[in-house]
């Protein structure tokens, strides 16, 4: 697996931006008749191009084939759609509109798009990725950080400025307008494309944006009531619980063994299985009265690939696979398998339609105040929790690697975080160096025999 460096990602992520601006922009010119400009900010660059082209970099580096074209079209819709939601949440306003395409969610999202970004997201991870690079590191190392620093910064700006004037909530308006000229100038620069302001040019890029209706608040005495801040923490730390208990039965139940399944060092939760519930939650909670097979086949997809990410992230972070499924069949580099894919669309099922309404009613009784100080509570505990257990792995792995400990979070961690404590928190961590350097080993000796 390739290890890319921050400044490679970025140069990525600005780079793919770059490349999905004037994908948009020319597809909407032409569609149009005259100019549209599809960049949200004044910069010439889409920046959900670029976020989605790091993730299915990070990702997807190890898939091929029909696999990598699967599971880039399922991030790259996702991302869609939660970009699509978080724009109309923030702006009040729907960009783009696919209610006229067949085989589509919400407006949002549709077969057809999803099948394109699968396309895309192929040939950016297969080729796009080695080209982009091979051709930056031409570049003295020193201007490429500078150069990059500088169009990060500008980016921030940008955003910023778009978002102030867009939302209009900027007590100093005249500021952001000038600054936002100012952008609009230097972007001028790079390309003859850019010459209007925000508020023009998202009429002109998006014809069929509309306002969207507010809907009326529900007043409502309870707690955490709809799908809030409150309810999704609280779920995530429910859900962690649970999932943690439930993995232990498992392994109890075909292993035969009580075994840790936690993701952390204090207390049973697994991290994995709370963000799943919230995210499931916070997505899926307007379908949730879908049917079965709808939250079935949708668990299914997003389960997988989440899992997927998972493991990824992981071994990246942390250098450990936590979960090898190479001895299961119809598995995806021992990350994923299919059962346990349709073991994640079950999941989705029996959480809507049977764990969710209880849950949500014991939640909402909970008093308003005693509600927010113990979601607090337990925010702020997870949130350590989380923090001492990445410095106990990151140790660990070090540890194993033969790093010795320097700074006093370091001895401080080896001091109660040994090795005979990290094996019986995670029993089924695997070093990925040493893994794979025996494999490599083996292979070459079956080669000399």
């Amino acid at each position: 697996m390739n290890h890319y460096t921050i400044y490679e990602l970025l140069w990525l992520f600005f780079l793919y931006s770059f490349g999905g601006w004037i994908l948009e922009t020319v597809l909407a010119t032409l569609k149009q008749k005259k100019f549209a400009n599809r960049g949200l900010v004044n910069g010439p660059y889409c920046v959900m191009y670029g976020f989605t082209a790091v993730l299915m970099t990070v990702g997807l580096q190890e898939l091929t084939g029909f696999w990598l074209f699967l599971f880039a079209a399922v991030y790259a819709t996702v991302v869609e759609w939660i970009g699509g939601h978080l724009m109309e949440r923030i702006f009040k306003e729907r960009w783009w509109d696919y209610s006229n395409v067949k085989w589509n969610l919400d407006g949002y999202i549709c077969l057809p798009a999803s099948l394109v970004w699968g396309g895309l997201g192929y040939i950016a991870v297969r080729w796009g990725n080695v080209l982009s690079l091979d051709l930056l590191h031409l570049l003295p190392e020193l201007v490429m950080k500078i150069l990059i620093l500088v169009l990060l910064l500008f980016l921030c700006v940008d955003v910023f400025a778009s978002f102030m004037l867009l939302t209009g909530i900027s007590r100093n308006p005249k500021q952001w307008e000038e600054t936002d000229a100012q952008i609009d100038k230097l972007s001028a620069r790079l390309s003859s494309w850019i010459s209007e302001r925000v508020e023009r040019r998202v009429k002109k890029a998006y014809p069929r944006v509309r306002k969207t209706e507010k809907k009326a608040a529900e007043k409502s005495d309870a707690f955490a009531s709809g799908c809030g801040f409150y309810k999704i923490v609280l779920l995530f730390i429910i859900g962690a619980f649970l999932g943690d208990i439930t993995e232990t039965i498992f392994c109890r139940i075909t292993m035969g063994v009580w075994m840790s399944r936690s993701s952390v060092v204090w207390g049973p939760f697994s991290i994995v299985w709370g963000l799943a519930i919230a995210l499931v939650t916070a997505l899926l909670y307007k379908y949730k009265d879908r049917s079965d097979t709808f939250l079935f086949l949708i668990g299914t997809l997003l389960g997988g690939a989440y899992e997927y990410l998972c493991s990824v992230f992981t071994e990246i972070f942390f250098g450990k696979v936590f979960w090898d499924y190479s001895n299961i069949p119809f598995n995806l580099g021992g990350r994923i398998n299919l059962l346990y894919c349709f073991f994640w669309g079950i999941a989705a099922v029996v959480w809507f339609k049977s764990l969710y309404p209880p849950l949500e009613k014991w939640i909402e009784r909970i008093p308003r105040k005693v509600g927010k100080i113990i979601t607090w509570g337990l925010l702020v505990f997870m949130c350590c929790n989380i923090m001492v257990s990445c410095m106990a792995l990151v140790r660990y792995d070090e540890r194993e690697k033969g790093i010795r400990a320097e700074t006093r979070w370091e001895h401080w961690t080896d001091e109660h975080y040994d090795d005979v404590k990290m094996k019986k928190i995670y029993p089924n961590a695997k070093g990925v160096k040493k893994e794979k350097t025996e494999e490599k080993d083996a292979g070459s000796k079956a080669a000399e025999s």
